[in-house]
């Protein structure tokens, strides 16, 4: 059980993210002492060259090179300038920014461990129902309008039941019944295609008919139905080899959402939380504060 515990992704993540914090804060404690300073490594030259050759094809000339360096120094006076300022205080897009960075820091740390083939496997099994091979079938139907049949209707489809039955599975679907919207014939269509043009009931009927005879009648919202199916398939699981990467992406994405939300508690906790709001909204404020 301990051992199963710490191979848990999520603890990885939250021992990553507390890592990064420790040296986040260790790198920051001096950083007022060096507020006048600028400093533009070869390293950010080269980046900067890398990035323009990447742009425009070419690499950059000295001038071109001199004037992208002085950019990126007029960028960082104005910033310091801001902030010396306090005009990032109660800007709700600079808030916003901000807060998306640290939101890209807790997406970055679960993009840090890949699953293993035992992880997705689990998780292909745990989510069946997002990665099942819908099953098919192809089928004739013969439509019987209620609204033009009227108390008719029951007694008409036993009848072309009947005729239908006879002839088998060579008989002309369009010498009988009425004209619908949607056509006869349907081939190789899913149970949500199905459902889609004649309702949930219809669909789930349908495919427990047998295959190769004439039966019915099936009622959807339109009226009633008599079915030929020629063939069907039922749903199937695939082996994990065969949508690999469509799991990968979403035990990825679940991953992330576990850590986004560990992450947001952790930090959270570090702070005193007070809402001020009058009588009418107290309950909702009681509940928020239970949240912490």
């Amino acid at each position: 059980m301990f051992k199963k515990w710490l191979r848990e992704p999520l603890l990885h993540f939250l021992l990553i993210g507390a890592l990064l914090f420790v040296i986040y804060g260790l790198q920051n404690d001096g950083i007022s002492d060096q507020s006048k300073r600028i400093v533009f490594t070869q390293a950010d030259i080269d980046r900067l060259s890398l990035l323009w050759e990447k742009q425009r094809q070419r690499t950059p000339t000295q001038d071109e090179l001199k004037g992208l360096i002085e950019q990126q120094i007029r960028e960082q006076v104005l910033y310091r300038e801001a902030l010396a300022m306090g005009l990032d205080k109660n800007d709700s897009i600079v808030r916003r920014r901000l807060a998306q960075k640290v939101e890209f820091i807790s997406a970055d740390l679960a993009a840090m461990v890949e699953p293993t083939d035992d992880d997705l496997a689990d998780y292909l099994t745990k989510h069946r129902d997002k990665f099942e091979i819908p099953g098919r079938i192809s089928f004739v139907h013969i439509y019987l309008s209620t609204e033009k049949r009227g108390a008719d209707s029951e007694e008409d489809a036993s009848r072309m039941l009947i005729e239908l039955e006879k002839v088998g599975s060579s008989a002309d679907a369009t010498r009988f019944g009425d004209a619908f919207m949607f056509g006869q014939e349907h081939t190789q269509v899913t149970d949500f295609d199905v459902e889609r043009l004649f309702g949930k009931d219809f669909s789930r009927k349908l495919f427990s008919l047998p295959v190769g005879q004439w039966q019915g009648p099936v009622i959807s919202s339109y009226g009633l139905h008599l079915i030929h199916i020629e063939n069907k398939t039922a749903a199937s699981q695939p082996e994990l080899v065969a949508v690999r990467d469509k799991v990968r992406n979403e035990w990825m994405n679940q991953q992330r959402k576990k850590v986004d939300k560990a992450f947001y508690n952790s930090l959270r906790q570090r702070y005193e939380i007070v809402i001020e709001a009058n009588d009418n909204t107290s309950k909702q404020i009681e509940t928020l504060s239970s949240k912490k």
